[in-house]
């Protein structure tokens, strides 16, 4: 049984880079998933992120999902549920204008925190990029370029909890799914388990480790990758016990970026071809809402069927 990638990040700069740069291609190559220790980002802040969303959870929105449990009948459900999943969520915007202050029901504190925290992450994102381009090749900045649009990026956080699930034989916590955008950026809960990601055919479970960042790819690095970098299915189990806190964040392109594989890997294609379509990021999006949670080959598909009669013009990236 192959070992979960686990990446310290702390070895970037020493002289353990080489193995380190070797371990998150293989990551990227392999599994679409690693896990991060030692990321530069404060534990304190973490603990502080953690434990004002359990807060948050139980005062605003544990009662709304018991209303919602009962409304729906799901204590009682005899079949597999395949149109919901057993969660409860909220989502902020950072990027390119943030919302947080618009969310209702947040603490000042929170509010607060929540906003630094994205700051963060964001730096490790773009961090994370650019080690991308130099395991890819490409030039430093090629992905951020990319995906920057005329407005800079979108980067948004889902926060969310998975309560205990009376029946999780029958309700997933979320259903199989790849992510839609860039690179994604999981704080998630160091005691009650439940991430999966499809590997080789097998679901394997992403192991909670305490103040770790799990990092996955989403389908606009498998395309501009050309197909080297995939995203990959995953999916959260419901627990019978505990509340799972999962935060999780989306660095994604911005709504008119252009995205298409890069040149400079097509060159070191022997055939010097794209599997993979050109497109604009907002009109994947419009593509994926209603297909979530389905196999990513037949968007990229479709992708393709509108290329070839709409003509695409790149966006200027600055």
């Amino acid at each position: 049984m192959e070992t979960f990638p686990v990446v310290d990040l702390s070895q970037i700069n020493g002289e353990k880079r080489e193995a380190t740069m070797e371990k998150i291609n293989d990551a990227c190559e392999n599994w679409g998933f690693f896990e991060l220790v030692n990321h530069g980002i404060s534990h304190e802040l973490m603990d502080t992120v953690e434990k004002l969303t359990k807060e948050h959870y139980k005062k605003c929105m544990e009662q709304r999902f018991k209303e919602m449990v009962a409304s729906k009948g799901l204590e009682a459900v005899q079949s597999e549920i395949h149109d919901l999943d057993w969660e409860s969520t909220f989502f902020l915007r950072h990027l390119p204008v943030s919302n947080i202050s618009q969310i209702p029901d947040l603490d000042e504190d929170y509010r607060k925190v929540m906003k630094e925290f994205a700051v963060e992450l964001e730096k490790l994102a773009e961090q994370l990029l650019d080690l991308l381009c130099e395991n890819l090749g490409l030039e430093k900045g090629y992905l951020k370029k990319a995906f920057y649009g005329s407005k800079g990026p979108n980067f948004g956080t889902k926060v969310s909890n998975y309560p205990p699930c009376p029946k999780p034989d029958l309700i997933k916590g979320l259903r199989a799914h790849t992510d839609a955008g860039g690179i994604i950026l999981l704080f998630q809960d160091d005691k009650v388990s439940g991430l999966q990601l499809l590997k080789d055919g097998q679901w394997i479970d992403v192991p909670p480790m305490h103040h770790s960042i799990v990092i996955n790819l989403g389908d606009q690095l498998e395309v501009i990758t050309n197909g080297k970098y995939k995203s990959v299915m995953h999916r959260v189990i419901a627990q019978p016990y505990g509340t799972r806190m999962s935060i999780a964040s989306f660095y994604n392109p911005g709504d008119d970026a252009f995205i298409c594989p890069a040149p400079a890997l097509l060159e070191k294609e022997t055939e010097n071809i794209s599997a993979y379509p050109k497109f604009v990021f907002d009109d994947y999006m419009k593509l994926y809402s209603g297909l979530k949670f389905q196999a990513k080959e037949p968007r990229f598909e479709a992708m393709k069927a509108m290329e070839s009669t709409v003509n695409l013009d790149p966006v200027a990236t600055v």
